[in-house]
């Protein structure tokens, strides 16, 4: 999913800010949180964000669920949605399969809802006050903050997400194929 709220950039020459928008997954079991800033919305910023995020998690899950965006999902529909052939493709090199959550269901979604918030509240207000000149910098100190938040004792369980995605999720994840996903559009 994208977070609503959105980091910028500033262009080094003309100090104009510019938003991006901040990719944000989690996993199922353990809440175990991934997020990156991209340039955009578009198809490339979808996939290259998913082809990270399994290198990140070393591994896939064996479902996605994504949210209605035109860039994954074609033609939203409660029974028969219709998935973007490149990002249908993308999931299929992974082993997983593409399941979106209905359209104005976020209840469809709660880990990744609920990541989002965390992002919103952990990475965007803790970098609200720092410049950044380039994505890559930006990226750098989002994962520092993902870091932070997966290392941190969550209250009612009192284990970290960290520590959960290794008991849980890490041993159920779908290997990484041998061959990194080279983007192809229809």
């Amino acid at each position: 999913d994208y977070s609503g709220k959105r980091p910028h950039l500033v262009d080094r020459h003309t100090g104009e800010e510019r938003p991006v928008e901040l990719f944000v997954a989690a996993l199922g079991a353990s809440s175990y949180i991934f997020a990156e800033a991209t340039e955009a919305q578009n198809l490339p910023s979808w996939v290259g964000s998913h082809i990270r995020m399994a290198e990140s998690f070393g591994g896939s899950t064996a479902i996605w669920v994504p949210d209605n965006l035109k860039s994954g999902i074609t033609t939203p529909c409660r029974y028969e949605p219709e998935v973007n052939r490149t990002y249908a493709d993308l999931a299929a090199h992974y082993g997983a399969v593409v399941i979106p959550a209905r359209a104005g269901h976020p209840k469809d979604k709660p880990k990744v809802e609920a990541a989002v918030l965390l992002a919103q509240r952990w990475i965007l207000a803790v970098l609200r006050n720092r410049i950044f000149f380039s994505l890559a910098d930006l990226n750098v100190a989002i994962r520092e903050c993902v870091d932070a938040i997966n290392r941190r004792p969550m209250k009612k369980l009192g284990a970290s997400r960290q520590e959960l995605f290794e008991q849980l999720d890490r041993p159920a994840l779908v290997p990484l194929p041998v061959d990194r996903y080279e983007m192809r559009e229809w």
